[in-house]
C-alpha cells in the first residue's frame, strides 16, 4: 500500500440548479444586526441527506436533539437532498441556511463564491467508502480492461478511484477509455449492473459498499487504509456566511446540537441505527434495512473534527489529476463555536493544519 494518503476530489461538474421556491416566514438577516441575535423568532433552514453517512443529522432530527438545543425561539425547518450540488445551490439561492454535505461540494461552494458564501463549522463523519469487486479479482493488475463504476464523473469517489489507479500505473480517461474503464452511474443502478455482470466493481460509499458485498462482491480497497490514522472527511456541517453573521447565537446552538447528536450516535449505537432506519422510512416510504445499517456502521467514524487536512489533500489531488484548478481554502473553516462547545464539555478542541 502506498505511503502517501489518497486525496479526494474537487469536481468540475457545474452545480445543479434547484428551484428557489420561497420557504416559510424567516427572521430578518440584516448584516447590521450588531451582535447578531434576532429580536424575534428565527427560522433555521437545515439540509441533510437521508443516508448513513449523514447519521448525525438524521439522528439529530429524528430524536429531537437539534430542536432541544436550538430552543423555543428558533424554528427548525429541515430539507432533505439526494446530491450535494442541489443543497449548495439552495444555500446560494437563500433557501437554506446550513447543510450537512460532503467535501467535494464544500470546496465547490467556497470556490464558486470566491470564499464568501459558506463556512465549515463542524465535522460529522469520516470513512465509509470502498472499492468492491468481483471475487475473482484479487489484485490491482487484474483491473486492467475491467469496468469499474463510480457515482458521477468527477465526484469524490470518481477521483479517488482515478488517482489510486494512476498511482498503480493504470490510466483512465474522462470518456471511459484507458487501462480501466470507469463507468459513472447512480449508486442504485450500480447495484443492478454489478449483479448482472455489466460492471466488475465500484468505488462507492455506504450503504452501497455493503449492498455490493451482499450481492457477491468483496472489498479490494477500504479507503480508510489510504489515509493517515484511517481518517478522511465524508460529511461536514456547512453554514451560510450571511446567516452566521446575522445569527451567530443560533449557529452556536446548532453546533451544540451536532456535538450532542454525535454523542448519541457514538454512545447509543443501537438506538441511533434504529433512528436512522425509521427516519429514512418516513422520508422515502421504506425504512432502510436495519441489518444493512449494522453491517455498514463499523466502517464509519462519527466525529466532530472536519479533518481539514484531508479536504486540502483532496483538492491537491484533484489538481494533480487535471480535474480542477487550484483553490485557496483560506477562510473556509470557522471552528470558533465548535471549540467553545468542546471546551465546555472538557473535550479536545479541533485545530487547523
Amino acid at each position: 500500500m502506498r505511503g502517501l494518503p489518497l486525496r479526494r476530489l474537487v469536481t468540475l461538474a457545474t452545480l445543479a440548479a434547484v428551484g428557489t421556491a420561497t420557504l416559510g416566514a424567516t427572521a430578518a438577516c440584516g448584516e447590521d444586526s450588531g451582535a447578531g441575535a434576532a429580536s424575534g423568532p428565527v427560522t433555521l433552514r437545515l439540509g441533510y441527506f437521508p443516508n448513513i453517512t449523514h447519521a448525525p443529522a438524521v439522528v439529530g432530527v429524528e430524536k429531537g436533539i437539534f430542536a432541544e438545543k436550538l430552543g423555543g425561539d428558533v424554528e427548525l425547518d429541515t430539507k432533505t437532498f439526494n446530491a450535494g450540488p442541489a443543497a449548495i445551490e439552495a444555500v446560494f439561492s437563500g433557501a437554506l441556511d446550513a447543510t450537512y454535505i460532503g467535501p467535494n461540494p464544500t470546496v465547490n461552494a467556497f470556490s464558486k463564491s470566491k470564499g464568501e458564501a459558506v463556512r465549515v463549522v463542524s465535522g460529522a463523519a469520516s470513512g465509509g467508502v470502498a472499492l468492491v469487486v468481483k471475487p475473482g479479482i484479487t489484485s490491482v493488475e487484474q483491473l486492467r480492461g475491467k469496468k469499474i463504476a463510480t457515482p458521477q464523473l468527477g465526484n469524490t469517489q470518481d477521483v479517488a478511484l482515478r488517482y489510486w489507479l494512476k498511482e498503480k500505473g493504470l490510466e483512465t480517461t474522462k470518456e471511459g477509455g484507458g487501462d480501466v474503464k470507469v463507468v459513472p452511474q447512480e449508486n442504485a443502478q450500480t447495484v443492478e449492473t454489478f449483479g448482472s455482470g455489466a460492471i466488475d466493481g465500484a468505488w462507492v460509499p455506504e450503504p452501497f459498499v455493503s449492498r455490493l458485498v451482499n450481492a457477491g462482491g468483496k472489498v479490494l480497497v477500504d479507503e480508510r487504509d489510504l489515509w493517515p490514522d484511517k481518517k478522511f472527511v465524508i460529511t461536514n456541517l456547512l453554514v451560510s456566511t450571511k446567516f452566521l453573521k446575522a445569527h451567530p447565537d443560533v449557529v452556536k446552538r446548532l453546533v451544540e446540537g451536532q456535538v450532542a447528536a454525535n454523542e448519541f450516535v457514538n454512545t447509543k449505537p443501537d438506538e441511533a441505527q434504529q433512528a436512522v432506519s425509521d427516519h429514512i422510512g418516513k422520508i422515502t416510504g421504506k425504512p432502510l434495512d436495519l441489518k444493512l445499517i449494522k453491517q455498514a456502521w463499523p466502517t464509519l467514524e462519527f466525529t466532530n473534527d472536519p479533518i481539514p487536512a484531508s479536504l486540502k489533500a483532496g483538492l491537491d489531488h484533484a489538481v494533480a489529476v487535471g480535474l480542477t484548478q487550484p483553490v485557496d481554502l483560506n477562510g473556509l473553516y470557522d471552528l470558533k463555536y465548535l471549540n467553545e462547545v468542546l471546551k465546555t464539555q472538557g473535550k479536545a478542541e479541533v485545530s487547523l493544519p
